[in-house]
């Protein structure tokens, strides 16, 4: 058992938070981070026992083109303020991971310029990926390289290079002895070199007990990343696809089919969110917004590590915009949101599950048991050392009676609602409310939780109160003098003035299963519905349905699951069968044909082995096969 085994995390992007300007003038450090220091109490009073927060290093734009990784971008302060923000974090209880940015650097690193200078008398020159000094590029440098994403102003480490390796563990030491870090989100770490990463997993295991590794991978076998030798978790981008849509199609197979499969994968700790700094907010992406109660109960309660993203506790929207990721990061001020427990039935909801999850071990140790499957209702029960909690939720606009199977005690309490049920022939008999979630646990559990509102209904979007902060703003900040004064416009060069847009662009394509979309073409949607009507009028024609035997429930059981999947009109085939029009864009392929052109385009970079054929055909999501054949360039 170690620290992130039962935390929940909290997210945030400090350079949007924080309301910095877009382009880094490496002018005189302005004290933004100090501004976070009350987000800390929020995130402590809301059940957050880690913060993950980055990227923090100085950049030229938007974070992720580091220029220095030993210190603290000179937008946000000084390495002083990120020792007393890590310090504070400490002494509230709670954990602290940085971003680690270790895939590429930005065109201002030190070693970039040398290579600059130098050419090919640098001795940096094999510190990145393919320098042609024969090849050019935009910048008309006289040379050329490989870069993530196709993009040039992220220049791809050579991570095979000793000394590349020796350096960035060297920085993972140095954060941890300045600044007590302890842990490390690691950026695309899907095309992280696996040697790489067991070198930087050896760094952890040396530099702190219980050092935390975790990885952003999109999609594939995530044991690949998570085990003993290489990372502790990755970002569970399988289930945030599953959590929105599973909703907004009234279809808990997706979500139960994708549970099952994660399971299959092993015992993994991964990294369960809902939003991020990269994809939009969930109130944004949910078609009923009601649905962000049982949406969160999910993510609260499903194997994995839960995290909110800054600001969604509140029930803010969020938009992807074309070319800009700036909806997705905004200035907040925590003033406006101070008494949000009490007002918001949004933060309330939120509050209340991150003290269940810290008051209930087998939310995070417990086994996993699907109890209960239709389109509209979903329950399963987490047990740990002869304890049975239950989790039920519905996403229908009409109460549901649901028959479960309960543990050895004489009734269970609804932790949200307080509601108390007795255990009768070995189940509970429950009514859950429309559009919600619960959570039950043998009555005499010692739990410290008001019941709380949930909004069943939600016609009226909330509000966003961004302050919009940007580089020519009239908002005062602490500068390194520690004066006020007003932020000076951005300087930067020409090179730069690009850089939020390509980041922006390039994060979305290769990190995001796209958000807007459905997986199901609109034949299948509609399949789907009907179904899920017949069983919604089936569930409500009698009241003896919640009284239906365990047997009865447990029929709907993975054969149905899949079968639900199967029937639709885009479930994959075999991708030999498929030849590939390549004139189609990948968002009109169907899922057999994106299987087959990835395979393609894996077969195009070497001899393709039977795991990597059922890596690609285990995925049949349409979005993550989208992105999967879009990161080939």
């Amino acid at each position: 058992m170690a620290w992130y085994d039962e935390a929940v995390f909290y997210h945030i992007y400090p350079l949007g938070l924080a309301g910095a300007p877009k382009q880094n003038d490496y002018g005189e450090p302005v004290h933004r981070l100090n501004t976070l220091i009350p987000w800390v109490d929020h995130i402590k009073e809301i059940g957050g026992t880690a913060l993950y927060i980055g990227p923090l290093f100085e950049s030229v734009g938007h974070g992720y083109e580091t220029t220095d990784y030993k210190k603290l971008d000179s937008r946000l302060g000084t390495n002083e303020d990120l020792k007393a923000f890590v310090a504070y974090c400490h002494e509230q209880g709670m954990r602290v991971i940085f971003d680690g940015v270790f895939n590429h650097t930005g065109r201002d690193f030190f070693a970039f310029k040398d290579i600059q200078a130098n050419r090919e008398n640098s001795q940096y020159r094999d510190w990145y990926c393919n320098v042609n000094f024969w090849g050019n590029n935009e910048y008309n440098d006289g040379f050329s390289y490989d870069n993530w994403g196709g993009y040039n102003l992220l220049v791809k480490l050579n991570q095979k290079n000793p000394a590349v390796v020796d350096y960035i563990c060297n920085v993972i030491r140095f954060w941890v002895s300045e600044f007590d870090v302890d842990g490390i989100r690691l950026d695309a770490a899907d095309v992280l070199d696996f040697d790489f990463m067991k070198a930087l997993r050896r760094t952890a295991n040396e530099v702190k007990p219980d050092f935390w590794l975790m990885g952003e991978v999109i999609h594939g076998d995530y044991s690949r990343w998570v085990n003993g030798e290489t990372l502790h978790s990755v970002t569970n981008y399988t289930l945030h696809k599953a959590l929105y849509s599973g909703h907004n199609d009234h279809n808990y197979f997706e979500i139960a089919h994708t549970v099952r499969r994660l399971q299959n994968m092993g015992t993994l700790k991964l990294y369960n969110f809902v939003d991020n700094h990269d994809v939009e907010r969930i109130y944004t992406k949910l078609t009923n917004k009601a649905h962000f109660a049982p949406v969160h109960v999910l993510l609260y309660t499903l194997p994995g590590v839960p995290s909110i993203y800054y600001g969604s506790e509140f029930g803010i929207e969020g938009r992807k915009e074309y070319g800009s990721d700036d909806s997705l990061r905004p200035a907040l001020n925590i003033e406006d949101y101070k008494d949000s427990v009490k007002t918001n039935p949004c933060t309330a909801l939120i509050a209340a599950l991150g003290k269940v999850r810290q008051a209930v071990p087998a939310l995070s140790y417990g086994s996993y048991d699907e109890l209960m499957l239709t389109n509209r209702q979903f329950a399963y029960a987490r047990d740990l050392d002869g304890t049975r909690v239950i989790v039920s939720v519905n996403n229908d606009d009409a109460p549901a009676g649901m028959h479960l199977a309960a543990g050895n005690c004489a009734a269970y309490v609804g932790i949200l609602s307080g509601e108390k049920v007795s255990v009768q022939d070995g189940h509970i008999n429950i009514t859950q409310p429309a559009n919600s979630g619960e959570i039950w646990v043998p009555e005499g559990t010692d739990l410290n939780v008001k019941p709380v509102k949930i909004e069943t209904k939600v016609e009226n979007k909330a509000d966003i109160k961004p302050e919009n902060k940007d580089s020519s703003d009239s908002n005062t900040d602490v500068k390194s003098d520690g004066k006020a004064g007003v932020d000076s416009k951005s300087k930067a060069k020409t090179n730069t003035e690009k850089t939020d847009k390509r980041k922006t662009e390039t994060k979305a394509d290769s990190e995001t299963a796209a958000e807007t979309k459905p997986e199901l073409k609109p034949s299948a949607e509609k399949t789907t519905e009907d179904k899920a009507e017949i069983n919604h009028n089936v569930e409500k024609s009698t009241e003896d349905k919640a009284k239906a035997s365990t047997k009865d429930e447990e029929a709907k059981d993975d054969t149905t699951a899949v079968k639900n999947i199967e029937e639709s009109s885009d479930f994959p085939v075999d991708p030999a069968t498929i030849t590939v029009d390549w004139s189609k864009s990948p968002e009109s392929m169907t899922v057999s044909e994106l299987q087959a052109a990835v395979l393609a385009k894996l077969a195009g970079n070497g001899p393709v082995d039977a795991q990597m054929k059922k890596t690609v055909t285990d995925n049949i999501w349409h979005d993550s096969l989208v992105n999967w054949l879009k990161s080939f360039r």
